[in-house]
């Protein structure tokens, strides 16, 4: 368990970054080479690199190269697990929520 939620500290670090979460939108309607994706991010290519080696060391992307083009693209894996994480903890939060009220309207009678 421990080294799990390592790997999905490691998913929202990623996630907590504007440019890699636009990267993951980007790559959310199909593949792409690096070129295309820095394209609209004003930074150098090695720069831009680093965001795209985070994205893929925490397993939200992966890349292969063909020639000299590397290409990326979404691997929902990792997604899934940060979403089943977030699903866990609405739900603990709504059932704490529906406690509280319940608590307020007997304190109210």
């Amino acid at each position: 368990m421990p080294n799990q939620s390592a790997d999905l500290g490691r998913v929202f670090q990623a996630l907590a970054d504007p440019t890699r979460r636009a990267v993951l939108e980007r790559l959310a309607g199909g593949p792409a080479a690096m070129s295309e994706l820095a394209q609209p991010f004003h930074m150098a290519l090695p720069s831009f690199s680093q965001h795209l080696d985070v994205l893929e060391g925490c397993g939200l992307v992966r890349s292969s190269k063909e020639g000299r083009v590397r290409t990326y693209r979404i691997s929902p894996q990792a997604m899934k697990a940060a979403e089943g994480w977030l699903s866990k903890q609405r739900a603990l939060w709504a059932r704490r929520l529906d406690q509280f009220d319940a608590y307020v309207k007997e304190q109210n009678r």
